[in-house]
């Protein structure tokens, strides 16, 4: 069964993290020196963030698709589908892009960490879900 409620909540999850992540307290001084970028050449954040919350939320409904079709139920169990996932299916792809684009790996270690770590939460959180 899928929980609005729970996407909801894993899409807000995936957010949050992602505010915390790219902000100067983690990994933001490091992702923008990543990307050779400053604040000011980013200019208005409004538009990625709407794509980021859109993202998030595609990212939510899938993992609530592939929850309810596993049977997967529990914090653990969720942790376990969640890692399988982002190191099995999402690090990978971004591996694939980094390389082919020339990124360099440190981008791709803040983007494939924030990725896999929000799959894994809005995994666990929906395998955990009160329904």
């Amino acid at each position: 069964m899928v929980s609005i409620s729970a996407i909801i909540a894993a899409t807000v999850s995936g957010m949050l993290l992602g505010a915390l992540w790219y902000s100067p307290l983690l990994f933001g001084r490091q992702w923008m020196a990543a990307i050779g970028k400053t604040e000011a050449d980013i200019g208005s954040p409004t538009g990625p963030m709407i794509g980021s919350v859109l993202a998030c939320l595609v990212s939510a409904i899938a993992v609530a698709l592939v929850v309810a079709m596993t049977g997967v139920s529990g914090v653990g169990q969720g942790f376990g589908l969640g890692l399988i996932l982002g190191v099995g299916v999402v690090a990978p792809a971004l591996l694939s892009d980094n390389l082919f684009c020339g990124w360099g790996l440190p981008l791709f270690w803040i983007q494939a960490g924030y990725r896999v770590s929000y799959i894994t939460i809005m995994t666990m959180l929906q395998a955990a879900w009160p329904w």
